[in-house]
């Protein structure tokens, strides 16, 4: 990395979380380039506690096994994807970098901040550079083939000129960890507010409108992944839904339904490959309910209330949202 001396911070929102969270730490504080703070931000003191307690800590004992975090409580019904991360940014004060990291996020090697910001310091013309995702020891087979179809091993540059061959993929940049300039954040106005989810690719979007481009960066990895159950494949998508249609300049100007149409072709020829058959049908149930949950949710305002907040993975922010969507 050219230039050594920059401070960058990490920042992970976090919730119930368990022992992932350890041995991320861990490995942050073993990577060739230190970030200067981690900075929690906690929903719920109580959920903390009992985190605590099942990894048998106390506080104090936290604090002193990981000096260089700095642990904020929130409550419930302020957290908010874009809002909680931007307190974080915002007291990252004197920060060249801020990293945006999920709990369940564990760097593979030594090597993840210093593969994260070597772009970054090298290019004025890039605002975020984002790491590959590598399925964890536990996951299935199509989750395995998911990653490497998602987050392949070749290196890009984005930008708005890339949209008529990527379409929706041009804005692809994941808060499960990515490296931003801050001055870049706060001069695009910090993470969209009052989201669902999706800040990461609203921000990117607004970002390569305005001259930026993101860097996938392949070289920085990080083990993530997840064995959803088709009900929570259901949720996240109707959450993922919502998002797209709160900000159609953004989403509107490609259509989703084809790359997923793609991927779950791919999947299935892999699986059939692997003669991993008992996972096809669970497969294309879990792509039955992405799809409707992603229908749902770009129609949400026009669902009954109830429904809808049986349909999301958020409740209090939807409730939330459809108060203000009310309102308007």
């Amino acid at each position: 990395m050219s230039d050594k001396s920059c401070i960058a911070d990490v920042i992970i929102p976090v919730y119930k979380p368990d022992g992932k969270l350890i041995r991320l730490l861990e490995m942050l504080g073993l990577q060739t380039v230190r970030a200067r703070r981690i900075r929690l931000i906690n929903t719920e003191q109580e959920a903390w506690q009992q985190f605590l307690t099942q990894q048998g800590l106390t506080q104090e004992q936290f604090s002193g096994r990981f000096p260089e975090t700095e642990l904020t409580h929130i409550r419930k019904e302020e957290f908010d994807h874009g809002r909680t991360r931007n307190l974080g940014v915002r007291a990252a004060e004197g920060a060249d970098y801020v990293i945006m990291m999920t709990q369940d996020a564990v760097p593979a090697d030594t090597l993840l901040i210093e593969a994260l910001l070597k772009p970054l310091s090298g290019d004025p013309s890039l605002f975020a550079s984002y790491a590959r995702q590598a399925a964890g020891e536990d996951a299935k087979e199509a989750e395995r083939y998911t990653r490497t179809f998602n987050y392949p091993e070749t290196p890009r540059v984005k930008s708005e000129q890339d949209a008529k061959e990527l379409g929706i993929k041009t804005y692809f940049c994941s808060n499960v960890c990515a490296a931003y300039k801050r001055d870049v954040l706060l001069e695009l106005g910090l993470f969209p507010e009052n989201m669902i989810f999706n800040e990461d690719m609203v921000l990117t979007g607004r970002a390569l409108q305005a001259g930026w481009s993101v860097r996938y960066s392949p070289e920085a990895v990080v083990l993530h992944s997840h064995n959803y159950t088709a009900g929570q494949q259901f949720h996240r998508n109707f959450d993922l839904g919502i998002s797209q249609a709160d900000h159609p300049e953004i989403f509107g100007r490609f259509p989703s339904e084809g790359e997923g149409v793609r991927y779950a072709k791919a999947v299935i020829s892999y699986l059939m490959e692997k003669k991993a058959y008992a996972e096809i049908l669970p497969f294309a149930a879990g792509c039955a309910a992405r799809y409707a949950g992603f229908r749902l949710g770009r129609s949400y305002t026009k669902l009954p209330k109830k429904l809808a907040l049986k349909c999301t993975s958020n409740r209090t922010f939807l409730e939330r949202r459809l108060n203000s969507v009310n309102e308007e």
